[in-house]
Protein backbone atom coordinates (compact mmCIF):
# COMPACT_ATOMS: atom_id res chain seq x y z
CA UNK A 1 0.00 0.00 0.00
CA UNK A 2 2.87 2.72 0.57
CA UNK A 3 4.08 2.15 -2.87
CA UNK A 4 0.56 3.25 -4.02
CA UNK A 5 0.19 5.87 -2.18
CA UNK A 6 4.09 7.25 -2.91
CA UNK A 7 3.19 6.45 -6.23
CA UNK A 8 -0.12 8.73 -6.03
CA UNK A 9 1.49 11.65 -4.19
CA UNK A 10 4.65 11.86 -7.21
CA UNK A 11 1.72 11.82 -9.54
CA UNK A 12 -0.59 14.43 -7.59
CA UNK A 13 2.57 16.68 -7.05
CA UNK A 14 3.91 16.53 -10.24
CA UNK A 15 0.57 17.65 -11.79
CA UNK A 16 0.05 20.37 -9.25
CA UNK A 17 3.09 22.04 -9.75
CA UNK A 18 3.52 21.54 -13.65
CA UNK A 19 -0.37 23.56 -13.69
CA UNK A 20 0.97 26.61 -12.89
CA UNK A 21 3.23 26.91 -16.00
CA UNK A 22 0.98 25.44 -18.01
CA UNK A 23 -1.73 27.90 -17.75
CA UNK A 24 0.84 30.59 -18.88
CA UNK A 25 1.50 28.58 -21.49
CA UNK A 26 -2.13 28.07 -22.87
CA UNK A 27 -2.35 32.05 -22.20
CA UNK A 28 0.59 32.82 -24.54
CA UNK A 29 -0.52 30.56 -27.06
CA UNK A 30 -4.09 31.66 -27.19
CA UNK A 31 -5.48 28.53 -26.09
CA UNK A 32 -8.49 31.02 -24.52
CA UNK A 33 -11.70 30.28 -26.49
CA UNK A 34 -14.43 32.64 -26.60
CA UNK A 35 -17.29 32.13 -24.43
CA UNK A 36 -20.09 30.00 -26.24
CA UNK A 37 -23.72 29.70 -25.42
CA UNK A 38 -23.22 26.27 -23.64
CA UNK A 39 -20.84 27.44 -21.46
CA UNK A 40 -21.23 28.17 -17.61
CA UNK A 41 -18.14 30.44 -17.00
CA UNK A 42 -18.44 33.93 -18.29
CA UNK A 43 -14.66 34.67 -18.36
CA UNK A 44 -12.33 33.42 -21.02
CA UNK A 45 -10.18 30.59 -19.29
CA UNK A 46 -6.91 28.67 -20.68
CA UNK A 47 -7.69 24.79 -21.35
CA UNK A 48 -4.63 22.81 -21.84
CA UNK A 49 -4.80 21.33 -18.35
CA UNK A 50 -4.42 18.14 -19.77
CA UNK A 51 -0.49 18.65 -20.60
CA UNK A 52 0.06 18.87 -16.54
CA UNK A 53 -1.80 15.40 -15.94
CA UNK A 54 0.04 14.15 -18.57
CA UNK A 55 3.01 14.28 -17.85
CA UNK A 56 1.48 13.45 -13.88
CA UNK A 57 1.15 10.09 -15.67
CA UNK A 58 4.55 9.59 -17.20
CA UNK A 59 5.86 10.45 -13.57
CA UNK A 60 4.05 7.94 -11.96
CA UNK A 61 4.92 5.27 -14.34
CA UNK A 62 8.22 6.30 -13.99
CA UNK A 63 8.63 6.44 -9.88
CA UNK A 64 6.53 3.16 -10.18
CA UNK A 65 8.98 1.02 -12.39
CA UNK A 66 11.78 2.18 -9.81
CA UNK A 67 10.03 0.74 -6.37
CA UNK A 68 10.88 -2.84 -5.47
CA UNK A 69 7.01 -4.16 -5.19
CA UNK A 70 5.51 -2.38 -8.52
CA UNK A 71 8.56 -3.19 -10.72
CA UNK A 72 7.36 -6.87 -11.14
CA UNK A 73 3.77 -5.05 -12.85
CA UNK A 74 6.37 -4.02 -15.93
CA UNK A 75 8.15 -7.20 -16.00
CA UNK A 76 5.48 -9.65 -16.08
CA UNK A 77 2.95 -7.39 -17.93
CA UNK A 78 2.81 -4.76 -21.23
CA UNK A 79 -0.35 -3.44 -20.20
CA UNK A 80 1.55 -0.36 -18.91
CA UNK A 81 3.60 0.38 -21.84
CA UNK A 82 0.26 -0.32 -23.64
CA UNK A 83 -1.66 2.72 -21.72
CA UNK A 84 1.15 4.94 -22.23
CA UNK A 85 1.15 4.61 -26.00
CA UNK A 86 -2.58 5.07 -25.94
CA UNK A 87 -2.48 7.73 -23.79
CA UNK A 88 -0.54 9.47 -25.74
CA UNK A 89 -2.14 9.72 -28.96
CA UNK A 90 -5.23 10.61 -27.34
CA UNK A 91 -3.42 13.25 -25.42
CA UNK A 92 -1.83 14.96 -28.88
CA UNK A 93 -5.68 14.71 -30.31
CA UNK A 94 -6.75 16.74 -27.06
CA UNK A 95 -4.21 18.77 -27.08
CA UNK A 96 -4.78 20.13 -30.93
CA UNK A 97 -8.44 19.78 -30.30
CA UNK A 98 -8.00 22.40 -27.31
CA UNK A 99 -5.81 24.99 -29.76
CA UNK A 100 -7.46 24.45 -33.25
CA UNK A 101 -11.45 22.96 -32.43
CA UNK A 102 -11.21 19.72 -34.40
CA UNK A 103 -13.71 17.99 -36.09
CA UNK A 104 -15.84 15.74 -33.45
CA UNK A 105 -15.41 12.33 -36.19
CA UNK A 106 -12.03 13.07 -36.29
CA UNK A 107 -11.81 12.71 -31.91
CA UNK A 108 -14.01 9.70 -32.82
CA UNK A 109 -11.48 8.30 -35.11
CA UNK A 110 -8.25 9.23 -32.94
CA UNK A 111 -10.17 7.18 -30.19
CA UNK A 112 -10.76 4.50 -31.92
CA UNK A 113 -7.18 4.28 -33.27
CA UNK A 114 -5.69 4.55 -29.54
CA UNK A 115 -8.03 1.93 -28.25
CA UNK A 116 -6.71 -0.46 -31.29
CA UNK A 117 -3.28 0.79 -30.38
CA UNK A 118 -3.90 -0.51 -26.51
CA UNK A 119 -5.61 -3.71 -28.05
CA UNK A 120 -2.89 -4.98 -30.03
CA UNK A 121 -0.01 -4.28 -27.49
CA UNK A 122 -2.22 -6.75 -25.47
CA UNK A 123 -4.58 -4.63 -23.32
CA UNK A 124 -7.75 -6.34 -23.88
CA UNK A 125 -10.77 -8.03 -22.61
CA UNK A 126 -9.90 -11.81 -22.93
CA UNK A 127 -13.41 -13.04 -21.70
CA UNK A 128 -16.08 -12.80 -19.38
CA UNK A 129 -17.98 -13.51 -16.47
CA UNK A 130 -21.93 -14.35 -17.08
CA UNK A 131 -24.07 -15.20 -14.05
CA UNK A 132 -25.19 -18.72 -13.95
CA UNK A 133 -22.78 -19.87 -16.58
CA UNK A 134 -18.63 -18.90 -15.52
CA UNK A 135 -16.21 -17.78 -17.66
CA UNK A 136 -17.01 -17.23 -21.65
CA UNK A 137 -14.11 -16.97 -23.71
CA UNK A 138 -14.15 -14.27 -26.22
CA UNK A 139 -12.33 -14.71 -29.95
CA UNK A 140 -9.94 -12.10 -30.86
CA UNK A 141 -11.86 -9.94 -33.09
CA UNK A 142 -15.21 -10.04 -30.04
CA UNK A 143 -12.49 -8.85 -27.40
CA UNK A 144 -11.57 -6.58 -29.66
CA UNK A 145 -14.73 -4.89 -30.61
CA UNK A 146 -15.74 -5.21 -27.30
CA UNK A 147 -12.37 -3.35 -25.87
CA UNK A 148 -13.01 -0.67 -28.39
CA UNK A 149 -16.50 0.23 -27.55
CA UNK A 150 -15.51 0.57 -23.83
CA UNK A 151 -13.16 3.02 -24.68
CA UNK A 152 -15.06 5.11 -26.65
CA UNK A 153 -17.76 5.00 -24.12
CA UNK A 154 -16.22 6.01 -21.27
CA UNK A 155 -13.67 9.01 -22.91
CA UNK A 156 -17.54 10.35 -23.84
CA UNK A 157 -18.97 10.00 -21.18
CA UNK A 158 -16.19 11.84 -19.40
CA UNK A 159 -15.88 14.52 -21.83
CA UNK A 160 -19.41 15.01 -21.57
CA UNK A 161 -19.68 15.79 -17.63
CA UNK A 162 -16.82 17.61 -18.44
CA UNK A 163 -19.28 21.26 -18.34
CA UNK A 164 -18.33 22.67 -14.64
CA UNK A 165 -15.47 23.59 -12.82
CA UNK A 166 -13.98 20.77 -11.13
CA UNK A 167 -16.56 17.94 -12.18
CA UNK A 168 -15.09 15.47 -14.47
CA UNK A 169 -11.77 15.46 -12.12
CA UNK A 170 -13.96 15.38 -8.81
CA UNK A 171 -16.17 12.29 -10.77
CA UNK A 172 -13.32 10.68 -11.76
CA UNK A 173 -11.44 10.21 -9.06
CA UNK A 174 -14.68 8.98 -7.02
CA UNK A 175 -14.30 5.94 -9.26
CA UNK A 176 -11.10 5.67 -9.75
CA UNK A 177 -10.63 5.66 -5.66
CA UNK A 178 -13.67 2.36 -5.98
CA UNK A 179 -11.40 0.97 -8.68
CA UNK A 180 -8.54 0.70 -6.81
CA UNK A 181 -10.25 -0.58 -3.08
CA UNK A 182 -11.52 -3.56 -5.66
CA UNK A 183 -8.43 -4.06 -7.39
CA UNK A 184 -6.53 -3.59 -4.37
CA UNK A 185 -8.79 -6.14 -3.14
CA UNK A 186 -8.23 -8.90 -5.66
CA UNK A 187 -4.37 -8.55 -5.96
CA UNK A 188 -3.83 -8.94 -2.02
CA UNK A 189 -6.87 -10.61 -0.60
CA UNK A 190 -6.99 -13.33 -3.20
CA UNK A 191 -3.34 -12.83 -4.52
CA UNK A 192 -3.90 -12.46 -7.70
CA UNK A 193 -1.07 -10.58 -9.62
CA UNK A 194 -3.12 -10.10 -12.77
CA UNK A 195 -4.96 -7.16 -10.68
CA UNK A 196 -1.36 -5.43 -9.84
CA UNK A 197 -1.94 -3.22 -12.99
CA UNK A 198 -5.44 -2.08 -12.52
CA UNK A 199 -4.66 -1.11 -9.07
CA UNK A 200 -1.72 1.22 -10.50
CA UNK A 201 -3.87 2.58 -13.20
CA UNK A 202 -6.29 3.64 -10.74
CA UNK A 203 -4.05 4.87 -8.18
CA UNK A 204 -2.14 6.88 -10.71
CA UNK A 205 -5.35 8.56 -12.17
CA UNK A 206 -6.30 9.41 -8.38
CA UNK A 207 -3.01 11.47 -8.55
CA UNK A 208 -3.25 12.98 -11.59
CA UNK A 209 -7.09 13.99 -10.84
CA UNK A 210 -6.65 15.42 -7.07
CA UNK A 211 -3.15 17.32 -8.41
CA UNK A 212 -5.50 19.52 -10.59
CA UNK A 213 -8.48 20.01 -8.65
CA UNK A 214 -7.39 22.26 -6.70
CA UNK A 215 -6.74 24.74 -9.85
CA UNK A 216 -9.75 23.41 -11.37
CA UNK A 217 -12.38 24.09 -8.61
CA UNK A 218 -14.60 27.08 -9.14
CA UNK A 219 -13.90 29.55 -10.22
CA UNK A 220 -11.22 27.76 -12.16
CA UNK A 221 -8.04 29.23 -13.51
CA UNK A 222 -7.49 26.26 -16.16
CA UNK A 223 -9.74 23.56 -17.49
CA UNK A 224 -8.42 20.36 -18.66
CA UNK A 225 -10.02 20.23 -22.24
CA UNK A 226 -10.44 17.84 -23.71
CA UNK A 227 -6.84 16.60 -23.54
CA UNK A 228 -7.30 16.27 -20.08
CA UNK A 229 -11.08 14.76 -20.30
CA UNK A 230 -10.07 12.06 -22.86
CA UNK A 231 -7.07 11.35 -21.43
CA UNK A 232 -8.37 10.06 -17.86
CA UNK A 233 -11.49 8.94 -19.62
CA UNK A 234 -8.97 6.67 -21.26
CA UNK A 235 -7.09 5.28 -18.12
CA UNK A 236 -10.51 4.86 -16.47
CA UNK A 237 -11.60 2.22 -19.05
CA UNK A 238 -8.01 1.01 -19.36
CA UNK A 239 -8.05 0.29 -15.71
CA UNK A 240 -11.85 -1.52 -16.02
CA UNK A 241 -10.34 -3.65 -18.89
CA UNK A 242 -7.40 -4.97 -17.08
CA UNK A 243 -9.29 -5.78 -14.25
CA UNK A 244 -12.78 -7.26 -15.64
CA UNK A 245 -10.66 -8.75 -18.85
CA UNK A 246 -7.68 -10.00 -17.36
CA UNK A 247 -8.11 -11.56 -14.29
CA UNK A 248 -10.02 -15.07 -14.66
CA UNK A 249 -12.49 -15.30 -12.18
CA UNK A 250 -11.62 -19.20 -12.34
CA UNK A 251 -9.21 -18.29 -10.12
CA UNK A 252 -11.41 -16.81 -7.51
CA UNK A 253 -12.73 -20.49 -7.50
CA UNK A 254 -10.27 -21.91 -4.89
CA UNK A 255 -11.71 -19.25 -2.26
CA UNK A 256 -15.07 -18.81 -3.42
CA UNK A 257 -15.75 -23.29 -3.48
CA UNK A 258 -16.71 -23.09 -7.52
CA UNK A 259 -16.61 -21.11 -10.39
CA UNK A 260 -20.05 -20.41 -10.72
CA UNK A 261 -19.98 -19.37 -7.38
CA UNK A 262 -16.76 -17.05 -7.92
CA UNK A 263 -18.66 -15.29 -10.69
CA UNK A 264 -21.68 -14.71 -8.72
CA UNK A 265 -19.57 -13.55 -6.01
CA UNK A 266 -17.94 -11.00 -8.39
CA UNK A 267 -20.79 -10.24 -10.14
CA UNK A 268 -21.52 -6.82 -8.46
CA UNK A 269 -18.60 -5.38 -9.64
CA UNK A 270 -17.69 -7.12 -12.80
CA UNK A 271 -20.73 -6.75 -15.53
CA UNK A 272 -20.28 -2.87 -14.37
CA UNK A 273 -17.01 -2.62 -14.82
CA UNK A 274 -17.55 -4.40 -18.29
CA UNK A 275 -20.44 -2.11 -19.42
CA UNK A 276 -19.89 0.55 -16.84
CA UNK A 277 -23.37 1.34 -15.56
CA UNK A 278 -22.60 1.94 -12.07
CA UNK A 279 -19.02 2.88 -11.22
CA UNK A 280 -19.21 6.10 -14.28
CA UNK A 281 -22.98 5.61 -14.34
CA UNK A 282 -23.55 9.37 -13.80
CA UNK A 283 -21.61 9.88 -17.24
CA UNK A 284 -23.13 7.39 -18.88
CA UNK A 285 -26.43 8.26 -18.00
CA UNK A 286 -25.34 11.73 -18.98
CA UNK A 287 -24.23 10.56 -22.01
CA UNK A 288 -26.88 8.04 -23.40
CA UNK A 289 -29.72 10.89 -22.17
CA UNK A 290 -27.85 14.00 -24.94
CA UNK A 291 -27.92 10.90 -27.62
CA UNK A 292 -31.07 10.50 -27.32
CA UNK A 293 -32.07 14.15 -26.99
CA UNK A 294 -30.01 14.65 -29.73
CA UNK A 295 -31.34 12.15 -32.11
CA UNK A 296 -34.96 13.11 -31.18
CA UNK A 297 -34.59 17.05 -31.94
CA UNK A 298 -32.81 15.52 -35.34
CA UNK A 299 -29.23 17.00 -33.98
CA UNK A 300 -26.04 15.49 -34.47
CA UNK A 301 -25.03 13.28 -31.59
CA UNK A 302 -22.02 15.26 -31.24
CA UNK A 303 -23.75 18.78 -31.31
CA UNK A 304 -22.84 20.61 -28.12
CA UNK A 305 -26.15 21.97 -26.09
CA UNK A 306 -27.48 22.70 -22.59
CA UNK A 307 -29.16 19.93 -21.43
CA UNK A 308 -26.42 18.01 -19.52
CA UNK A 309 -27.40 17.16 -16.15
CA UNK A 310 -25.20 19.81 -14.23
CA UNK A 311 -27.08 22.67 -16.95
CA UNK A 312 -30.71 21.19 -15.22
CA UNK A 313 -29.43 21.45 -11.95
CA UNK A 314 -28.01 24.94 -12.17
CA UNK A 315 -31.68 25.84 -14.27
CA UNK A 316 -33.72 24.67 -10.75
CA UNK A 317 -31.70 27.28 -8.36
CA UNK A 318 -28.87 25.26 -7.52
CA UNK A 319 -25.35 27.22 -7.46
CA UNK A 320 -22.59 25.86 -9.23
CA UNK A 321 -20.79 24.82 -6.37
CA UNK A 322 -23.68 23.13 -5.00
CA UNK A 323 -24.48 21.07 -8.22
CA UNK A 324 -20.97 19.51 -8.45
CA UNK A 325 -21.01 18.84 -4.45
CA UNK A 326 -24.66 16.87 -5.34
CA UNK A 327 -22.77 14.92 -8.96
CA UNK A 328 -19.84 14.09 -6.17
CA UNK A 329 -22.45 12.66 -3.96
CA UNK A 330 -24.28 10.69 -6.63
CA UNK A 331 -21.63 8.97 -7.96
CA UNK A 332 -19.78 8.30 -4.64
CA UNK A 333 -22.92 6.54 -3.53
CA UNK A 334 -23.25 4.31 -6.21
CA UNK A 335 -19.73 4.11 -7.02
CA UNK A 336 -18.82 2.99 -3.49
CA UNK A 337 -22.29 1.23 -2.36
CA UNK A 338 -21.66 -1.27 -5.34
CA UNK A 339 -18.25 -1.18 -3.87
CA UNK A 340 -19.63 -2.34 -0.70
CA UNK A 341 -22.85 -4.64 -2.08
CA UNK A 342 -19.93 -6.79 -4.15
CA UNK A 343 -17.89 -7.20 -0.41
CA UNK A 344 -20.77 -8.11 1.89
CA UNK A 345 -23.57 -8.78 -0.77
CA UNK A 346 -25.27 -10.88 1.83
CA UNK A 347 -25.66 -7.84 4.36
CA UNK A 348 -29.15 -6.50 4.58
CA UNK A 349 -27.33 -3.38 6.28
CA UNK A 350 -25.84 -2.28 2.99
CA UNK A 351 -28.70 -2.09 1.01
CA UNK A 352 -30.76 0.38 3.60
CA UNK A 353 -27.58 2.53 4.15
CA UNK A 354 -27.97 2.94 -0.04
CA UNK A 355 -31.62 3.50 0.19
CA UNK A 356 -31.28 6.23 3.09
CA UNK A 357 -28.45 7.82 1.32
CA UNK A 358 -30.06 7.82 -1.72
CA UNK A 359 -33.14 9.72 0.20
CA UNK A 360 -31.21 12.24 1.43
CA UNK A 361 -30.15 13.02 -2.35
CA UNK A 362 -33.02 13.13 -3.52
CA UNK A 363 -34.07 16.15 -0.74
CA UNK A 364 -31.09 17.61 -1.62
CA UNK A 365 -32.46 17.58 -5.55
CA UNK A 366 -35.53 18.82 -4.06
CA UNK A 367 -34.46 21.84 -2.36
CA UNK A 368 -32.11 23.93 -4.32
CA UNK A 369 -32.74 26.99 -2.70
CA UNK A 370 -31.87 25.71 0.89
CA UNK A 371 -28.16 27.25 1.94
CA UNK A 372 -27.06 25.17 4.92
CA UNK A 373 -25.60 27.64 8.09
CA UNK A 374 -22.32 26.05 9.84
CA UNK A 375 -22.23 26.50 13.42
CA UNK A 376 -20.67 29.54 15.33
CA UNK A 377 -17.44 27.90 15.85
CA UNK A 378 -16.66 26.67 12.84
CA UNK A 379 -17.77 29.90 10.86
CA UNK A 380 -13.77 30.77 9.94
CA UNK A 381 -13.24 27.42 8.24
CA UNK A 382 -15.35 27.88 5.60
CA UNK A 383 -16.55 30.42 2.74
CA UNK A 384 -18.42 33.34 3.80
CA UNK A 385 -21.26 32.19 2.16
CA UNK A 386 -21.87 29.50 4.67
CA UNK A 387 -21.55 31.84 8.06
CA UNK A 388 -24.47 33.26 9.56
CA UNK A 389 -25.79 36.90 9.07
CA UNK A 390 -26.23 37.93 12.24
CA UNK A 391 -22.94 37.81 13.24
CA UNK A 392 -22.01 40.25 10.63
CA UNK A 393 -24.78 42.45 11.49
CA UNK A 394 -23.36 42.78 14.62
CA UNK A 395 -20.11 43.77 14.15
CA UNK A 396 -21.57 46.96 12.56
CA UNK A 397 -21.44 49.29 15.75
CA UNK A 398 -24.59 51.35 15.75
CA UNK A 399 -23.69 55.32 15.53
CA UNK A 400 -26.52 57.62 17.42
CA UNK A 401 -28.34 59.61 15.29
CA UNK A 402 -26.94 57.71 11.95
CA UNK A 403 -29.57 58.04 8.27
CA UNK A 404 -30.80 54.45 7.82
CA UNK A 405 -29.64 52.93 4.83
CA UNK A 406 -31.39 52.20 2.53
CA UNK A 407 -31.95 48.46 1.27
CA UNK A 408 -31.14 49.61 -2.57
CA UNK A 409 -27.85 51.11 -1.11
CA UNK A 410 -26.96 48.68 1.16
CA UNK A 411 -26.70 45.92 -2.08
CA UNK A 412 -24.26 48.48 -3.95
CA UNK A 413 -20.57 47.70 -4.07
CA UNK A 414 -18.71 50.80 -2.03
CA UNK A 415 -17.12 51.66 -4.96
CA UNK A 416 -20.26 52.90 -6.80
CA UNK A 417 -21.81 54.15 -3.79
CA UNK A 418 -22.50 58.22 -3.77
CA UNK A 419 -21.21 60.86 -1.53
CA UNK A 420 -24.29 62.59 0.13
CA UNK A 421 -23.54 66.61 0.19
CA UNK A 422 -24.06 67.77 3.75
CA UNK A 423 -27.09 68.62 5.06
CA UNK A 424 -29.00 66.11 3.58
CA UNK A 425 -30.26 62.80 4.68
CA UNK A 426 -33.07 60.63 4.80
CA UNK A 427 -35.20 60.84 1.72
CA UNK A 428 -33.22 63.27 -0.15
CA UNK A 429 -30.77 61.34 0.18
CA UNK A 430 -32.21 58.58 -1.33
CA UNK A 431 -33.60 60.64 -4.43
CA UNK A 432 -29.77 62.01 -4.95
CA UNK A 433 -28.53 58.75 -5.41
CA UNK A 434 -30.81 57.76 -6.98
CA UNK A 435 -30.60 60.39 -9.97
CA UNK A 436 -26.80 60.44 -10.10
CA UNK A 437 -26.93 56.08 -10.70
CA UNK A 438 -29.85 56.87 -13.35
CA UNK A 439 -27.74 59.66 -15.21
CA UNK A 440 -24.40 57.07 -14.81
CA UNK A 441 -26.64 54.09 -16.71
CA UNK A 442 -27.42 56.65 -19.14
CA UNK A 443 -23.64 58.16 -19.90
CA UNK A 444 -24.69 61.70 -19.00
CA UNK A 445 -22.16 63.74 -17.06
CA UNK A 446 -23.27 64.31 -13.58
Amino acid sequence: MRDYLLTLCVTAAVTYLLTGPVRKFAIATGAMPEIRARDVHREPTPRLGGIAMFFGLCAGLLVASHLANLSSVFELSNEPRALLSGAALIWLIGVLDDKFELDALIKLGAQMISAGVMVMQGLTILWLPIPGVGTVALTQWQGTLLTVALVVLTINAVNFVDGLDGLAAGMVCIAAAAFFLYAYRIWYGYTIEAAAPATLFAAILMGMCLGFLPHNMHPARIFMGDSGSMLIGLILAASAISITGQVDPDALKIFEGSTRQATHAALPVFIPLVLPLTIIAIPMADLILAIVRRTWNGQSPFAADRGHLHHRLLEIGHSHSRAVLIMYFWSGLIAFGTLAYSVHSASGWIVMVIVALSAIGLVLLLLPRFTPRAPRWAESFVPPRYRRRGRTEEAVPAVAGAAEVHPVEAETPAEERVPVPAGVNGATAIGHRSRFTDRRKAGTPS
